[in-house]
């Protein structure tokens, strides 16, 4: 059968589009992307998968970060990175009428804000036991909050004698206490004027120990010890071999005033303050100690063993304490080196005597005597956390980063920059006697360009970050409301929430 002439125009032009259409599909098809591109994919679809929580699905842990001058403790769930929810504290909350109604009206008293910096998880034996949620004010309070309603039940404070309570509310293992230390030094009792001439001489320091009832978490005043005119930064509970010790940093050792910048850097070195709480506990049962500001309150100088002082990097700012109680590690700011000091080798120069001089009567121990590594972590390290292989992770300030070191051997294994300028992080238990190790946070000061512009005031980030593997690896950014100073991770199956 043969087309007609006037049908053969069509044929070839519906060949040619088929040909044309054929070549186009072939020419946009996708290409065989190149090894480097593929495991970039490769690594994002990663990241998704490990942070992605299906509607419906419930995250494995719980993140509880402080909500700084909000007076507010922030929930979010890891690793969806989800906030779940606010929990008033110290500062009024319409949104659920916290603050307005009899009860709350009454445990805020006059004070109705808050500068929220430290939250300390209930345990027990040194883990977390999800019963109940401290966290401190630097108004001198320290707040419980009942995780079974996650609602605030109490409010201690402001505390006689202590200023500026910042290095606060970290537990001991089985949360006989929670503590708290000066960060301002003053002439005590609060009131009394002095001239800063006799900072010296006649400024002092607290530390305070808050008991806890084991049963129903109320808290009550237990001891106070009077220190030397220092800085009180940091603090964390000795457990296992250290248990019954507490650990607090310190700065401006030199007792200036003035352009502190530069007068309270003089020294090499500052200290670790190391408490023996159960002789503090004793001592005060004991009635010794001078009542001042309505509280009695120790001098060391009166209770040999009570109070002993580790030199350490310049300028520290964390103190945290490995998860088998053996090391201690100390973190100059102004130093670029995370110092580790070995338990046995403290309890050995207590023993023998190895000091190298006093500070109004509680003495020094000697620092080559106590240490075992100088870890080369970076610039400006601050906190340190662990995780369940026996590797330490510290936040590096200045360098915007997050160094990995081995345990025992002091290696840095590795490093991953974050955004920006780090300053808490918090693993996955990474503060206990058991850490679950996988996740870790970085709590950041800055987010520029990490998120879409609201303006010149910007929200602070909180970067997820996976270390399960041989390197960290970034897998999520969050963003939240000024200022998580820190956080704690615990695995969700242990609350029990009505």
């Amino acid at each position: 059968m043969h087309m007609s002439p006037r049908k053969r125009p069509v044929v070839w032009v519906s060949v040619i589009a088929v040909i044309a259409l054929a070549a186009l599909a072939n020419y946009c098809a996708p290409r065989q992307p190149e090894q480097r591109r593929a495991a970039g994919v490769s690594d994002i679809a990663i990241a998704a998968q490990k942070v992605y929580v299906a509607p419906g699905d419930l995250d494995e842990y719980y993140l509880f970060a402080s909500g700084g001058h909000s007076g507010q403790i922030y929930v979010y769930g890891v690793p969806s990175m989800r906030h779940i929810s606010t929990i008033p504290v110290f500062t009024p909350y319409p949104a659920t009428g916290y603050g307005f109604d009899d009860e709350s009206k009454a445990m805020l008293g006059e004070l109705t804000w808050g500068d929220v910096h430290h939250p300390s998880l209930s345990e027990t034996n040194g883990d977390y036991d999800g019963r109940w949620l401290f966290v401190n004010d630097m108004n001198g309070r320290i707040a419980r909050i009942d995780l079974r309603d996650f609602k605030t039940k109490q409010i201690v404070g402001p505390i006689p004698n202590v200023s500026g309570n910042h290095a606060s509310a970290f537990v001991t293992p089985n949360t006989e206490y929670s503590v708290m230390a000066s960060r301002f030094s003053i002439p005590i009792p609060k009131g009394t004027a002095l001239g800063v001439d006799k900072y010296a001489t006649d400024y002092k320091g607290v530390i305070t120990g808050i008991k806890i009832d084991p049963k129903t978490g109320e808290m009550a005043l237990g001891w106070q010890v009077v220190m030397p005119p220092f800085d009180y930064d940091l603090g964390d509970a000795g457990k296992l071999v250290s248990n019954g010790w507490a650990f607090f940093t310190s700065y401006n050792t030199e007792r200036a005033t003035g352009k502190l910048e530069v007068t309270a850097s003089q020294r090499d070195r500052d200290y670790i303050a190391m408490v023996d709480w159960r002789l503090a506990e004793k001592s005060t049962a004991e009635g010794k100690g001078t009542m001042i500001g309505g509280v009695r309150v120790i001098d060391p100088k009166t209770v040999p063993g009570l109070v002993y002082f580790i030199p350490c990097g310049k300028s520290p700012h964390g103190v945290d304490v490995s998860p088998d109680g053996k090391y201690i590690v100390g973190s100059g700011k102004l130093q670029g080196v995370t110092t580790v000091f070995n338990w046995e080798k403290i309890q050995t120069a207590i023993a023998n005597k190895d000091f190298t001089g006093d500070e109004d009567g509680i003495p020094v121990l000697k620092y080559e005597s106590i240490r075992d590594a100088e870890v080369n972590v970076g610039l400006g390290p601050l906190h340190t956390q662990f995780d369940d292989q026996g590797f330490a992770y510290t936040s590096l300030f200045v360098e915007s980063a997050v160094a990995k070191w081995k345990l025992g051997t002091w290696e840095v294994v590795d490093k991953i920059p974050v955004s920006y300028n780090i300053g808490h992080l918090a693993a996955a238990e990474g503060d206990t006697a058991h850490p679950q190790g996988k996740f870790l946070v970085a709590l950041n000061k800055l987010s520029h360009g990490r998120h879409l512009s609201v303006g010149p005031s910007q929200p602070e980030s909180s970067q997820l970050i996976g270390i399960a593997g041989e390197k960290m690896k970034l897998l999520y950014d969050a963003f939240t409301e000024p200022e998580p100073h820190y956080a704690q991770i615990i695995l969700a199956s242990k609350l029990k929430p009505i």
